[in-house]
């Protein structure tokens, strides 16, 4: 296996700096996954970026009042005059996962339209955050409290709508389109078949919402066999953000076996199968058992 370039080593190191930061920033921690599609991107590149979510931010009002007002106010400017939104076909584009292309095209995935929508309202000084609804993610404007039953809100802890002007949720795919309840339950009950419960409703953190992505990304990858060089490089920043799942570098074994790299990937699949036998021998000796068989392939 070749060695990586100096750059994505360089990079991988800021991205693992960062999202072990106090406070991790989410827009640059979305741009170092870009360095890893586009070779082109730099820091200049990245400033840039930054620089129009700052130019954005300008054109919104201070204060303009209550959480509907600044959704309003951003679907305005991001859904309306700018244009921001999302297409059936966007999930089927590497780029709709990256930041610094869906900030020139104005079109991606929910969660990286919601990064733009969250990154351009902080700025402006909106209480904004991010919403993981299952299948759907989506921004939400005011108190968290308020849809967990700990004050007003519209999807309170019985499930029933209730006017309020504490929070309020949007959809930025939908070019900002407001959420009702029936809205909300409709996108989780799609995604799950379950009903929506004030959990799903929690704001989402940075690391969170950079998971997400990851996950997407490698979502893309795993519908295209001929991609395993990006479904390893989405596992292998995953496994820089805090306290990865030990699922992953199970997976990221079997990446690496799937790409011919067969001694690292038995290794990997070894190290985790002694993980695994704590609390399923079972399950860790199947794990051995392909470690084998890839190294049988060695020969």
């Amino acid at each position: 296996m070749h060695p990586r370039p100096a750059r994505h080593t360089r990079w991988r190191r800021a991205f693992a700096d960062e999202a072990r930061a106090e406070r991790p920033d989410l827009a640059l921690l979305c741009l170092l996954i870009g360095t890893e599609a586009d070779p082109a991107l730099d820091e200049r590149g990245m400033a840039a970026v930054r620089r129009r979510l700052d130019l954005l931010a300008r054109h919104l009002p201070r204060s303009p009042g209550g959480p509907r007002a600044w959704a309003a106010e951003l679907g305005d400017l991001l859904g309306g005059r700018c244009g921001f939104a999302g297409r059936p076909g966007d999930y089927d584009r590497l780029e709709s996962a990256l930041l610094h292309r869906v900030v020139r095209r104005g079109r991606g995935l929910p969660i990286l339209l919601s990064v733009v929508w969250i990154e351009v309202a902080r700025r402006a000084g909106a209480p904004v955050y991010g919403v993981a609804l299952p299948g759907h993610f989506v921004v939400g404007f005011g108190s968290p409290d308020a849809y967990a039953g700990r004050g007003c809100g519209p999807y309170d802890t019985c499930g029933a709508p209730r006017a309020c002007e504490e929070a309020v949720l949007a959809d930025p795919f939908a070019g900002g389109r407001l959420l009702s309840c029936t809205d909300a339950r409709m996108l989780v009950a799609g995604a799950t078949g379950a009903p929506l419960e004030p959990a799903m409703l929690r704001p989402a953190g940075p690391c969170d919402i950079v998971l997400r992505v990851l996950n997407s990304i490698r979502a893309w990858a795993a519908a295209r066999p001929e991609r395993t060089d990006v479904a390893l490089w989405a596992v292998d920043l995953a496994l820089l953000l805090p306290a990865p799942a030990d699922r992953l570098r199970y997976d990221r074994a079997r990446l690496l076996v799937e790409r011919g790299d067969f001694r690292a990937g038995a290794a990997d699949l070894d190290a985790y199968a002694d993980a695994l036998a704590a609390s399923d021998e079972a399950g860790a000796e199947r794990v051995r058992l392909q470690a084998r068989a890839a190294r049988a392939r060695l020969n």
